[in-house]
C-alpha cells in the first residue's frame, strides 16, 4: 500500500466492510505500544436522517444538462 503525497491511503474494502466504514464515517488513529489502530470515532453520525434512506436509489433518466436547466429554471 502506498501513501499519496497528501498522506492518504485507501482502506481495503474487506477492512471497510468489517469495520462498517462508509463515506460518512469518521475514524481515529490510536497508538498502543508502538502500534497504530484504526477505530471508528465515538459519536458516529446518525444514519436515520430524512435523506439517508434515499441515498443511492435515484433513477433519473435525464441528462446532466437537462437536470441543470431544470434546477436553474430554464427550459
Amino acid at each position: 500500500m502506498k501513501v499519496t503525497i497528501k498522506g492518504q491511503v485507501t482502506i481495503p474494502q474487506d477492512v471497510r466492510e468489517k469495520l462498517k466504514i462508509t463515506p460518512a464515517t469518521e475514524i481515529d488513529f490510536l497508538e498502543e505500544k508502538g502500534r497504530f489502530y484504526i477505530v471508528k470515532r465515538a459519536g458516529e453520525p446518525n444514519k436515520t436522517g430524512k435523506f439517508h434512506k434515499l441515498r443511492g436509489i435515484a433513477n433519473v433518466k435525464m441528462r446532466t444538462d437537462e437536470i441543470m436547466a431544470l434546477t436553474r429554471g430554464k427550459k
